[in-house]
């Protein structure tokens, strides 16, 4: 078993840095991905949370409706869920967009794990490179004696681009992740925030129709 362990370790940090190149070019396409899906539901929540709120007040809960359905955001498609319950009940509007936020979270999220992942193991990654680098350029000082050393420091600092390529990578990566992760806790900010205005509504319907005799 050492012996297997040994010549794993000797084959030096040349696999791992392959790893980490083929890492970085998968982090970047799900960075491209994501920031394609957020910008396609780009929105200017203010105006929207005023039009929807004026069209609630005159009570014309299709013109609503009808305003989302101009909007491709997470925040239009969650309120259109609401208003097509509105007629069932305050209770049956919250679920309804609650069921709908969870699958749009679902959907921003894909692959943010895979961002994550790598912020917090490419530089380990990175430095196992550099270990299996470091026993490679020791086993060759071993081998070739004294007149080797030159060589083994030169191993030694051919051994250290593994780390430092696993933090390059992991940088970008945590920065990325927590961009995409900012955002979309925003955006669900504002669809909690159209949920309690569209219970506001809901709760004065039901307090008129109780006092009317």
């Amino acid at each position: 078993m050492d012996q297997v362990f040994k010549k794993i370790a000797l084959v030096g940090d040349v696999w791992v840095l392959w790893i980490l190149l083929f890492a970085s070019i998968y982090s970047v396409a799900v960075m491209i991905d994501r920031f394609r899906v957020f910008h396609k539901n780009k929105l200017d929540f203010a105006s929207f949370f005023a039009a929807v709120k004026s069209l609630l007040e005159k009570h014309d809960t299709k013109g609503a409706l009808e305003f989302c359905n101009t909007h491709a955001a997470l925040e239009a498609r969650v309120t259109r869920a609401g208003l097509s319950h509105f007629t069932k009940g305050a209770t049956s509007v919250q679920e309804a967009m609650q069921s709908a936020l969870v699958l749009e979270r679902a959907h921003f999220e894909k692959n943010l794990i895979v961002l994550a992942t790598m912020g917090n193991n490419a530089p380990f990654v990175g430095l196992l490179g550099t270990v299996l680098g470091v026993i490679k350029a020791f086993h060759d000082l071993g081998v070739a004696g004294q007149s080797g050393v030159s060589v083994v420091m030169s191993g030694i600092s051919v051994a250290l681009i593994a780390t430092a390529f696993g933090i390059l990578l992991a940088i970008p990566a945590v920065v990325a992740n927590n961009y995409f992760q900012t955002r979309l806790k925003r955006r669900v900010q504002n669809t909690q925030a159209i949920m309690h205005l569209m219970q506001v509504y809901l709760n004065a319907e039901d307090a008129q129709g109780e006092n009317v005799p």
